[in-house]
């Protein structure tokens, strides 16, 4: 008879290194509504099903995005390119900017759910809310894709290796 397997525990440091050698691409998720303006940037995002169409994004639990998103029930994905390097990074929280003040200088447009959508991003993906579930520090948010946006077919930003790259 075989002994059960016992899963190993990682540490955060260990699994961090590790997921930092995977390239992502570099995303701007924005909301709106009754909760007022707010986004982030993110890379933990993956389609799910095309039918129906719905995408996930993954938030910390503590970013004021997360709550924002929970209360207007939208948001809106837009996948940057490298000349977005500043916007990844005024999102990210680097600077100390003010959410409202991130937005500053930046050409946004309004998506059917409400949401704002980087005008000049590769692509926008607008979202209802469907679905919430918490996971760790985290929050996975599931959207029923409203509308699509398909603009510049350039290069995408990436992050690897805690630096950026595009492909």
């Amino acid at each position: 008879m075989t002994e059960p397997h016992t899963p190993q525990t990682v540490n955060s440091t260990a699994f961090r290194e590790a997921m930092s050698r995977i390239a992502t691409a570099v995303h701007l998720v924005t909301t709106d509504g009754a909760s007022g303006r707010a986004g982030a940037t993110v890379s933990a995002m993956c389609s799910v099903t095309d039918d129906p169409a719905t995408i996930l994004v993954c938030i910390n639990r503590e970013s004021r995005l997360n709550a924002a998103i929970r209360d207007n029930g939208c948001f809106c994905l837009s996948t940057l390119g490298p000349e977005h390097e500043e916007v990844s990074n005024t999102f990210a929280g680097r600077g100390e900017q003010e959410m409202e003040r991130r937005f500053d200088g930046l050409a946004f447009e309004t998506m059917n759910s409400g949401a704002p959508a980087l005008r000049d991003a590769r692509l926008n993906v607008d979202c209802r809310l469907d679905q919430a579930i918490e996971a760790g520090t985290h929050t996975v948010f599931f959207g029923r894709v409203t509308d699509i946006r398909l603009n510049d077919e350039g290069r995408s930003l990436l992050y690897v290796h805690r630096a950026y790259a595009s492909a």
